[in-house]
């Protein structure tokens, strides 16, 4: 199942209007606690990669296994492609932005967030791009949607200055779960390079490098990603019938 943060997808704002990592890391532990559907496979891309870290790291016993796709965890020097996305997080830069994007069409709306996410956008078909095309101006209609994009921004801007045990790094060190962590070489929105910290840093982790994904490689290469989380469920598996630990329930 998929899982809308608050304010994302079909889900309405959050009533205390909390866009902070930890906010969406309680709303989805509120989610699964109330499911009773753990321990999950828990996946997250980009900010939910950062979510989902978050998640496994103080509730263990609801994550299984941990996928984590191009997580944005924090980096010193950000893609400089990142930079115009996380500016919306400054006061009063969000009208400003909307003032010099009131001309643009849906359509190029669409073609500037695939330009930015995709490795290569010619991958997208018509009917996927016309499909993207029609929910960012379901989204656009929202009265929130700005609102959640400043405020989201700016919750993963405040997490990556975030210290201590508190940090993102420190919370991905406690995490128990197996854990994919999936990078593009392509990728402009987060590093490359942060693949290798991110496989020191997950004590029991494998890491997918793929050539030509950018920054949504599950949509990118979807068979390659999905076989990889296979072998994970595989190892899980094995390491369970060994009676080695590593998480291995039985699938659901």
């Amino acid at each position: 199942a998929a899982v809308d943060l608050p304010g994302f997808g079909h889900s309405p704002p959050p009533d205390d209007g909390d866009y902070s990592i930890t906010g969406h890391a309680r709303a989805v532990i509120r989610h699964l606690d109330a499911s009773e559907r753990g321990p999950v496979h828990l996946f997250g891309n980009s900010m939910g990669g950062a979510v989902a870290t978050r998640v496994a790291a103080v509730r263990p016993d609801l994550v299984r296994t941990l996928t984590l796709i191009s997580p944005a965890l924090p980096e010193l020097r950000p893609q400089r492609n990142a930079v115009p996305t996380a500016l919306l997080a400054v006061p009063g830069m969000v009208p400003l932005f909307v003032r010099a994007t009131q001309g643009w069409t849906p359509e190029r709306r669409t073609r500037e967030v695939l330009a930015l996410c995709y490795g290569d956008p010619r991958r997208v078909s018509a009917e996927s791009f016309e499909d993207a095309v029609a929910e960012y101006e379901r989204r656009l209609g929202l009265p929130y949607f700005w609102d959640v994009m400043m405020r989201s921004v700016r919750g993963i801007v405040d997490a990556y200055t975030l210290g201590g045990q508190h940090s993102l790094w420190r919370q991905a060190e406690r995490v128990l779960a197996p854990t994919l962590l999936v990078y593009g070489m392509r990728d402009q929105l987060v590093g490359f390079r942060m693949a290798r910290r991110a496989s020191r840093s997950f004590r029991d982790s494998r890491l997918l490098e793929l050539v030509e994904a950018g920054h949504v490689a599950m949509m990118e290469e979807p068979d390659t990603v999905a076989r990889a989380f296979e072998e994970l469920l595989d190892d899980v598996d094995a390491r369970h019938a060994r009676g080695t630990g590593g998480g291995g329930a039985p699938r659901g």
